[in-house]
């Protein structure tokens, strides 16, 4: 008796996955998260408008949904400046970069990306067979000229770039993005992830012509939206590029729920407005948590800080760790340098609350381990 046959690139793949969901870190801990901090989700939640329009939708839930996504591209067009050829939606950001990938990337073909940015990323390119180029953060931001650089040593089919970039907050303006195409080497695509856009300051969006070949950008309802669960993403760029999506695309792949849902999202914009007022009160306070502990803290253009323990990865983990125990749910960068920090998600009050008040005994525990 035989059991399934993997291709030779699934079956020397390591049986692993970018993240750890919280429910699994408290099943396996039998500790329950007292504060949801890790997941960069929005505890703000979606606008009300939305919930109703996922509770009205439900009653027809029997029905398949809409596989062109007509009504949710009419109004994203009407803000884009663009025609419905030229958006594609999936299973959040997440669904869309695979996608991606298996349009472009071959067994053996060069992918460009920083060290320690995405994980997500790199699990698609690995899994269809990619070689990962990496260059490291410079001062904890992406490295464009490094990435667009390395894109040209090695002849890559994409280059990944997140702005605002996760993990560590950071973002380049939308003026540096147009001047930095230039070096963009021909027959390579910029993946312009910008799932944090909304949180990020006036210009930091680029001015990018609809029809450049050059670049593809992608967008989410999971973080300013407050619809994580729903799976709601969306990628735009040249018609060519995005068409091709229906030729591998899920078609069915998002409920009739979330799109109705997003579609009520995406028309509240005092809802949204109201989110990033409080994510940058929230910001400006875990600020205040970090610094009264003596912690240093990054800029960020996103739902998260960046929080410098002041050590090594090895120290930040400690804390991390003693978090956990004491029921804060946080998560850290991957990769050195950046793993001195740990990233704290803009949180309610009383979320804010447990922070402040756990995180001083978690420091001393770190210190009492590491000494």
């Amino acid at each position: 008796m035989t059991g399934p046959r993997f291709p030779q690139l699934i079956a020397d793949l390591p049986a692993t996955v970018p993240f750890t969901g919280p429910e699994e870190l408290e099943r396996a801990s039998g500790i329950a998260f007292r504060a949801r901090l890790g997941a960069n989700e929005s505890l703000f939640g979606p606008s009300p408008k939305a919930i109703a329009a996922l509770r009205d939708a439900d009653a027809e839930i029997w029905k398949y949904a809409d596989p062109s996504n007509a009504d949710l591209k009419a109004e994203l067009c009407a803000r884009l400046d663009c025609g419905p050829a030229n958006i594609v939606f999936g299973e959040g950001i997440d669904g869309l970069l695979g996608y991606l990938v298996r349009l472009l990337v071959s067994p053996g073909d060069a992918v460009v990306t920083s060290d320690g940015a995405y994980p997500t990323f790199a699990y698609h390119v690995n899994a269809y067979g990619g070689v990962l180029h990496k260059v490291p953060y410079r001062d904890d931001a992406e490295d464009m000229a490094a990435l667009f650089a390395r894109a040209a040593e090695v002849d890559a089919k994409i280059v990944y770039l997140a702005n605002p970039d996760n993990p560590m907050g950071s973002c380049h303006s939308g003026t540096a993005i147009e001047e930095a195409l230039a070096l963009l080497p021909e027959g390579t695509v910029l993946a312009l992830d910008e799932a944090y856009i909304e949180f990020a300051p006036e210009g930091t969006a680029p001015r990018i012509a609809m029809d450049d070949p050059r670049v593809i950008r992608f967008r989410t309802f999971s973080k300013a939206y407050g619809m994580a669960g729903a799976r709601v993403g969306y990628a735009f760029g040249a018609e060519p590029l995005i068409r091709a999506f229906d030729k591998i695309r899920n078609h069915f792949a998002m409920n009739r729920s979330a799109q109705a849902g997003a579609l009520a999202a995406l028309r509240d914009d005092d809802w949204l407005a109201g989110v990033t007022e409080k994510v940058a009160q929230a910001r400006a306070r875990i600020g205040r948590i970090a610094t009264a502990n003596g912690l240093a803290v990054l800029p960020s253009a996103t739902n998260f800080v960046a929080v410098d323990c002041g050590a090594d990865g090895a120290f930040a983990r400690a804390v991390l760790q003693a978090l956990a125990a004491r029921g804060v749910f946080v998560r850290m960068p991957f990769v050195a340098p950046q793993d001195r920090c740990i990233r704290i998600s803009a949180g309610l009050a009383q979320d804010l609350d447990i922070l402040e008040e756990e995180l001083p005994a978690a420091l001393a525990e770190a210190r009492a381990t590491a000494g």
